[in-house]
């Protein structure tokens, strides 16, 4: 059976299930997902496990809609500034400084986003599940780990970086961020040259955190023009056999 076969059945066996909480079942690009509330995440995890066999969770991520679709480099030619500066400044976050604020999203729309990605060894078929959380403000969803003991580190990633709440999660503390760090760095709203500095001070003997000293900017991905150097023609026979000539003669 092919992949798009495979992934046409799991989605058939997913509606003859008739999960409550399931508010989407998508196919696309032969990858499927569906979409949860998050006060049936625990239900639906658990039958995902239990009825379909997905007894591997592989990742869990999460993610920011904060001007979804916006970004300030989208361009086939060169910025007026060079090409490490973005063309639409304004329309993404890469310009801005701590404490800069954003557009925000319309009402009713979820910021923030859980992903799973889930295996099934014995099916060998693969799920994306995303559970979008109720408050921009702050995010919570069900942490999975009763249900897939290794959602626990991947969790205490997402908390780190991007703010979402797993509630229930046995030990939920940063993960890759520093002791006392503010904010969260993996959030569209939080600057791309951070807040703070750090470096080792000798005198001092410990490292030290100070204001951010660079200026906020865009990197984006080098340009490729058609070349305006010119060509040679290729030399003639005649030239050619003068060359020739002249090679022998100096070789002599």
């Amino acid at each position: 059976m092919n992949k798009k076969a495979t992934q046409s059945t799991l989605a058939q066996d997913l509606k003859a299930l008739a999960l409550d909480g399931v508010n989407e079942i998508n196919v696309d690009v032969g990858e499927t997902e569906v979409v949860v509330n998050p006060d049936k995440l625990i239900e639906v995890a658990t039958a995902l496990r239990d009825q379909l066999h997905f007894e591997q969770l592989i990742d869990v991520c999460g993610v920011d809609y904060l001007l979804y679709g916006k970004d300030e480099w989208n361009t086939d030619t060169s910025a007026a500034e060079g090409f490490s500066r973005g063309v639409a400044a304004g329309t993404a976050v890469g310009r801005m400084s701590f404490g800069d604020e954003v557009e925000p999203l319309a009402d009713g729309e979820s910021r923030f986003a859980s992903v799973y990605q889930l295996l099934s060894l014995k099916n060998n078929r693969r799920l994306r599940v995303k559970v979008f959380a109720n408050d921009n403000e702050f995010p919570v969803v069900p942490s999975v780990t009763e249900i897939w003991s290794s959602a626990e580190w991947p969790e205490r990633e997402s908390f780190d970086l991007l703010g979402i709440h797993y509630e229930g999660h046995p030990d939920l503390r940063r993960l890759l961020t520093d002791y006392g760090f503010v904010g969260h760095p993996f959030r569209k709203d939080f600057p791309l040259i951070g807040n703070v500095e750090m470096r080792y001070d000798p005198q001092k003997k410990r490292v030290i955190y100070e204001p951010v000293t660079i200026e906020p900017r865009v990197l984006v991905p080098r340009v490729i023009r058609k070349t305006t150097r010119k060509v040679p023609d290729v030399a003639d026979d005649s030239t050619s056999a003068e060359s020739d000539a002249a090679e022998s003669k100096a070789d002599a």
